[in-house]
């Protein structure tokens, strides 16, 4: 694998614990080093950080507020 590659994995946590753990990237990335980029991609799915996981998970976060919102509302006006 190219240096400057083994650099900039090194040089990120995420994608050195990525690597480990699916290491055909490791064997696509010597072949084509050119495909750091679809790496980083598919990193940032295998760790559910992309815009729309994080929407998601945003979207869960209110919608339970919500529900706490309404149990709290109901037991004050049967109390």
């Amino acid at each position: 694998m190219r240096l400057e590659i083994i650099e900039y994995i090194q040089s990120n946590n995420e994608l050195k614990q990525f690597i480990r753990e699916q290491p055909m990237w490791y064997r696509t990335l010597c072949r084509h080093p050119e495909e750091i980029e679809r790496f980083e991609i598919a990193s940032l799915h295998y760790y559910k950080r992309t815009i729309p996981h994080r929407m998601e998970k945003f979207s869960n976060g209110v919608q339970m507020a919500s529900m706490m919102m309404n149990m709290v509302q109901a037991m004050y006006t049967q109390g």
